[in-house]
């Protein structure tokens, strides 16, 4: 069953467009901008530096919302849903970009693997958050029907609430490569623990939307609910968690309404759900569409070129805040199309670059394997001719 251009929700794909292009700008300025320039007295940078933090919560939450809508619209259930296992290949691709995208081929040819390789980033977390939500899926088959949105809006409350705990732990135990995906005293950027929290909410919010999705009144409803829960999570929440620490004493409740970054977060998610709902009509370009549906190649040619994977030989490597932001501002525009376009093209050609991945494979192979063919002969014959008279007058 495949979702009829009537059914696909282009806000969504436009809502990740624009959280990807945000994030391409984010990195490249947060990289490159000479620390000299960062003045958080400046109105100017405290509303770049407020909407770069808007970025990350609303793409984890549209990747969780775009995958499992797509899975409960789908008349299967469990093992047979066939989004079951595109997701599980999906997750574990993910990780393993993740991962690949840290690898420094420099460094492997001196026989090293630098700690960054083991790092956990925005692939690793939504690749895990996939897994996840596939997992909470499958246990939930013969449950009722409003157990796995349950199970997702309890998780995210769960991560979100009891944050101020288990940041605090290191995991001393467990060897860095898997501490990584727990916290970040070891470097790592995103851990799955919040993060996951948000994706699980966007999991959640699809319920509603592939419940009422032919209902006329549907986006009547939608903008002022979310306009309306993103005011009071932005400006109350805080409050009702102090509320409830004066009321419980559990300093759980403290800590939130002290760093209330993650609810306050989810409230920028609902403002910018709003905003994207309102000018749905208006977003249906499709060159915004397609940056949408293609943000994983948008993101893994950013890194690339920005952080200089495989070889350490990025701009980041060259120019790590040394640029003014009379420079770094406009290149970060240019930086952004050229991701996109690149991605865009590979996308059209991604067919025929991978024949020709493949037949390069193939080349390799048949070059090691004749030159393993051709070695075994070699040493063949040099027993006949030398070791094997040896041996005979040996005897």
């Amino acid at each position: 069953m495949k979702v009829t251009k009537a059914q696909r929700l282009f806000f969504i794909d436009a809502m990740r467009a624009w959280a990807i292009l945000m994030m391409l700008q984010g990195h490249f300025i947060d990289g490159l901008l000479d620390p000299a320039y960062r003045d958080t007295t400046n109105s100017g940078f405290n509303l770049w530096l407020y909407f770069r933090g808007i970025t990350a919560p609303v793409f984890f939450t549209m990747s969780g919302f775009i995958f499992t809508y797509l899975l409960i619209r789908m008349p299967y259930k469990g093992w047979t849903n066939p989004r079951v296992k595109k997701g599980i290949k999906r997750g574990v691709q993910l990780v393993f970009i993740g991962y690949l995208l840290r690898i420094n081929f420099l460094g492997l040819l001196k026989g090293q693997i630098y700690d960054a390789f083991y790092l956990v980033d925005v692939l690793h977390c939504i690749g895990l958050s996939i897994l996840t939500i596939i997992g909470l899926y499958l246990l939930s088959i013969k449950a009722r029907s409003w157990v796995f949105p349950a199970s997702l809006i309890a998780l995210t409350l769960v991560l979100f609430t009891f944050e101020p705990v288990y940041k605090e732990f290191t995991y001393p135990m467990l060897p860095d490569a898997l501490a990584n995906y727990f916290t970040k005293a070891n470097g790592s950027v995103f851990t799955i623990i919040p993060w996951l929290g948000y994706t699980a909410f966007g999991g959640f919010l699809s319920f509603f939307f592939n419940r009422y999705l032919s209902h006329k009144n549907l986006y009547k409803v939608a903008i002022p609910l979310a306009a309306i829960a993103g005011f009071i999570l932005i400006y109350f929440s805080s409050d009702w968690f102090s509320l409830l620490y004066q009321m419980t004493g559990l300093e759980t409740f403290n800590g939130v309404a002290n760093n209330n970054y993650l609810y306050i977060r989810l409230g920028d998610v609902f403002v910018v759900f709003a905003v994207f709902m309102i000018f749905r009509a208006l977003l249906t370009h499709r060159t915004i569409i397609a940056i949408g549906q293609n943000t994983l190649s948008i993101y893994v040619i950013h890194f690339i070129i920005l952080y200089g994977s495989f070889t350490g030989l990025g701009l980041y490597h060259f120019f790590h805040h040394a640029v003014p932001p009379v420079v770094v501002i406009p290149t970060a525009f240019i930086f952004m199309i050229v991701c996109s376009v690149a991605a865009l093209k590979y996308e059209s050609k991604q067919f025929l670059i991978k024949d020709w991945i493949k037949k390069i494979g193939n080349l390799i192979w048949k070059t090691v394997t004749s030159g393993y063919e051709l070695i075994t002969r070699f040493i063949g014959i040099g027993y006949r001719f030398l070791l094997k008279p040896f041996a005979k007058i040996r005897s």
